[in-house]
């Protein structure tokens, strides 16, 4: 009997209990940036004290990526996760009843090793790992942008519940959401990562060697600018047109809809390039499938930075923030299942999780220096210009490092 490879499905319960953990993850994650202005004004803070907390996260998600990568590779995916989930909730939960910038932003380092270890970087290694090889790329696009849809669904649901409650109900409220996601854990099987076979490449020949090479760093410094754009956008967007969108016209689309203010515009926003988002990143995962990884992903950052410049050059009103919200969102993370499929192609798939994880480290520091970097300059001169443009470069910059990378695969690789 022969075995059709067509048969292999690409929609698996592993890869739908991949997104579902994707979902509530990033979609706590994404409606921080909703709780900038509450918290400021109930404790008279600068801009820049909560945004440092956010930035922490930030930093402390990327610190832990590759950490909790090499947690799943040593003691199993599970395992990872459920430590990931309690963390996360912990984190929360302690910051409900925080009242200084110190305690928010000590506590953010739990929640951002918490979105480490429920995130992209132990949850796609585990979807790269499950996916037959035709569907990888694929299956790395459906994850990230079903998963990231989240993003769609916290900003809103954000708005909603701090429409009724006090901004610290509603991070006990998402507490325990990413605790129910433990129940999806029997659906991720394949849970065991086997020891290398005699004379195959151990975790530390491959992280050395990749470490080494020139394309491992372009990758690494290339991710940067995403994380830079990402965290000042997901933190800063929603007060920036808050403050500075013209108002909302009666009887508009926008009114109709119930979107009267610029705040519930600024929630709208960032669930527009969640909307976006999803059709992007699957759509780069198929276009992965088919083209060269490297000149994709130089082509996304060289598009960011057009339509960033363009958008601040451009006064802004409810339209060019809902045109703006939807071609960024299509380019959102679209980087996301082509710089980890890049990963996956040039040094295999058995230690993706930790390669990823430290590539992953750089998109978390740029996210820390955007987020951080947008409090601060905003109290300095009293809006965000200067940071935007500082965007605007380094996404220009990471058009140009992504060209040179070689993408053959690593003699030390393994499948």
């Amino acid at each position: 009997m022969t075995l059709d490879v067509r048969a292999a499905p690409l929609f698996t319960a592993v890869l739908l209990a991949s997104c579902g953990i994707l979902v509530v993850n990033f979609g706590i994650r994404a409606s921080f940036g909703l709780f900038q202005i509450p918290i400021a004004e109930q404790f008279g803070w600068p801009r820049a004290d909560f945004s440092l907390a956010i930035a922490v996260q930030n930093l402390a998600w990327g610190v832990g990526q590759p950490i909790f990568g090499a947690i799943a590779e040593r003691f199993g995916d599970k395992k990872a996760i459920i430590l990931g989930a309690i963390v996360y909730a912990l984190g929360l939960v302690l910051s409900a009843s925080a009242v200084t910038p110190g305690a928010h932003q000590f506590l953010n380092i739990l929640i951002g090793f918490g979105i480490a270890g429920t995130g992209f970087g132990v949850i796609l290694a585990i979807v790269g790992r499950a996916a037959s090889p035709e569907h990888r790329s694929l299956a790395l696009g459906v994850a990230t942008g079903v998963g990231s849809g989240g993003q769609v669904i916290g900003p809103l649901l954000a708005e909603h519940l701090l429409s009724f409650m006090p901004w610290s109900s509603v991070f006990l409220v998402f507490a325990g959401l990413i605790l129910a996601t433990l129940f999806l854990l029997p659906f991720l099987k394949g849970d065991v990562h086997p020891a290398p076979l005699p004379g195959e490449a151990g975790m530390g020949a491959i992280v050395g060697q990749a470490v080494r090479d020139p394309s491992f760093i372009l990758i690494f410094i290339g991710f940067f600018s995403c994380g830079y754009q990402l965290g000042f956008i997901t933190a800063h967007f929603p007060a920036f047109i808050t403050e500075v969108c013209a108002p909302i016209a009666p009887g508009s689309l926008l009114s109709v809809m119930g979107i009267t203010t610029t705040t519930a515009l600024g929630a709208l926003s960032i669930a527009l390039i969640g909307v976006a988002n999803i059709v992007g990143t699957i759509t780069a995962g198929a276009l992965g499938k088919h083209f060269r990884k490297k000149y994709l992903l130089a082509q996304i950052y060289a598009a960011r930075t057009i339509v960033a410049a363009a958008f601040i050059l451009t006064p802004m009103t409810p339209a060019t923030v809902v045109i703006f919200s939807l071609i960024m969102g299509a380019l959102w993370l679209a980087t996301v299942p082509l710089t980890s499929g890049l990963v996956a192609q040039i040094w295999g798939l058995r230690y993706m999780g930790t390669l990823y994880g430290l590539v992953f480290l750089s998109h978390q520091i740029g996210a820390f220096i955007g987020v951080w970097l947008g409090g601060r300059l905003y109290d300095l001169y009293g809006d965000y210009n200067l940071v935007w443009w500082i965007g605007v470069g380094v996404g220009a910059f990471s058009a140009l490092v992504h060209l040179p990378i070689r993408e053959r695969p690593s003699m030390l690789a393994t499948a």
